[in-house]
């Protein structure tokens, strides 16, 4: 079989995940990571996840839990999400929450819903490579989005009309980011949300990191601050993107999307002919874990997580060579860092494992172009510090001497 001769176009397009692959380094025993933005599984509520899913297969519930259910999402869960986001500046009801297998799978829906072959997807530049990923498929085209600029709407709109489409929406990661551990200031969210209203496109608002702030006021999120402008979320053009899996666990695979009810309706239907619906099972030990322990769990995560970032911080000032810049995250997984012109993450990735046993992503694949060559992401999620001090300083040595 000459497989080639029957797959579709787009499949060309599609890439193995650079981070996939290097996860599979962790079983490695001596290499220190920097490379995966995955929990710390020593950090999961493990005894609380062991009662849930108990108490969800009881006699009772379990015919619940083991049977087929509605594609929106177990209503329980669907219920606490609406008063989470109520807390967070979004007054909305369970009509407007759909339950997905991860905020991966909402990407990979909203990217079906809304782009047609060549049209325009407003992306940072670098921007989440498992956004890139997600939307690919459906043969976009993207333009850089920076909201400190003041590009103007009609700008946009002829690049877009220019490569045979038009701008279908602005996708950001608002908090944190993957991978520059960077935050949108309200002002700059102000701004895309003027923008978005002049094209006439949506806002998808990936907010993955959200709940993971260390320091610093919290900015309200996109959906809220248009809320406040228009009086209703079904008034609005922002889609929110939320996931338990920086929170409670990455591997149940629940996370949610929060809009109009309109758009929800359209991507029940998505749902229901992908997959019929995220499992129940898992929906339940989510939903009993959340309400009885969310905000106390994620108090602790934030005190460890800090302190790693404190931790990496003080080791790149002591241990990086002049002419290499980071970022200084208020919270969320990463670090970005910027080498000097020249110097190329991924060559470096290479002789990092090779001689230092250091991983970590180069920063390429989280631009739309391919450019970034000199950029690489840390992660100090699951690092302790003996691990942070040893990987940083095996990692400034070898930009040293490669600068050299």
């Amino acid at each position: 079989m000459q497989w080639e001769e029957v797959l579709a176009p787009r499949m060309g397009r599609m890439k193995a995940s650079e981070i996939r692959e290097l996860l599979k380094l962790l079983d490695q025993p001596d290499i220190i990571s920097f490379a995966g933005g995955i929990p710390d599984p020593a950090l999961f509520p493990v005894a609380a996840f062991q009662a849930a899913l108990t108490s969800a297969l009881a006699p009772g519930r379990a015919d619940t839990a083991l049977q087929y259910s509605v594609s929106e999402g177990y209503l329980p869960l669907r219920d606490w999400l609406a008063s989470h986001m109520t807390g967070l500046g979004i007054p909305c009801g369970p009509e407007n929450i759909l339950i997905t297998s991860g905020s991966q799978q909402a990407l990979d829906y909203l990217g079906k819903l809304m782009i047609g072959a060549n049209d325009t997807v407003l992306v940072n530049w670098p921007t989440y490579m498992g956004a890139l990923g997600a939307f690919n498929a459906y043969e976009p085209v993207y333009d850089r989005l920076d909201p400190r600029e003041n590009r103007g709407a009609e700008e946009f709109a002829a690049k877009a009309a220019e490569a045979g489409g038009r701008v279908k929406f602005a996708y950001l990661s608002v908090d944190f980011a993957n991978p520059t551990g960077e935050t949108i200031a309200r002002a700059d969210r102000e701004r895309v949300l003027n923008l978005a209203d002049d094209l006439g496109c949506a806002i998808v608002e990936d907010a993955a990191y959200q709940a993971l702030r260390f320091d610093g006021e919290p900015v309200p999120p996109i959906l809220a601050l248009e809320i406040a402008r228009k009086g209703s979320i079904e008034d609005c053009r922002t889609i929110y993107c939320g996931s338990f899996s920086k929170t409670l666990a990455p591997g149940l695979r629940v996370g949610w999307v929060c809009a109009a009810s309109p758009v929800i309706g359209r991507l029940v239907l998505m749902k229901q002919a992908a997959d019929l619906h995220s499992s129940t099972l898992n929906q339940m030990a989510i939903a009993e874990v959340a309400a009885a322990s969310f905000d106390a769990h994620v108090a602790g995560l934030r005190d460890v997580y800090r302190a790693r970032r404190d931790h990496m911080l003080a080791a790149l000032t002591r241990e990086m060579p002049a002419g290499v810049d980071w970022t200084r995250p208020e919270g969320g997984m990463f670090v970005w860092i910027t080498l000097p012109e020249g110097m190329d993450g991924a060559d470096l990735l290479a002789r990092s494992l090779e001689t230092e046993r250091v991983a970590f992503v180069p920063g390429r694949a989280f631009f739309a172009d391919g450019s970034g060559g000199n950029t690489i992401r840390l992660s100090f999620s699951r690092a302790d510090e003996a691990a942070i001090d040893e990987g940083i300083r095996r990692l400034g040595a070898l930009i040293t001497r490669q600068m050299g």
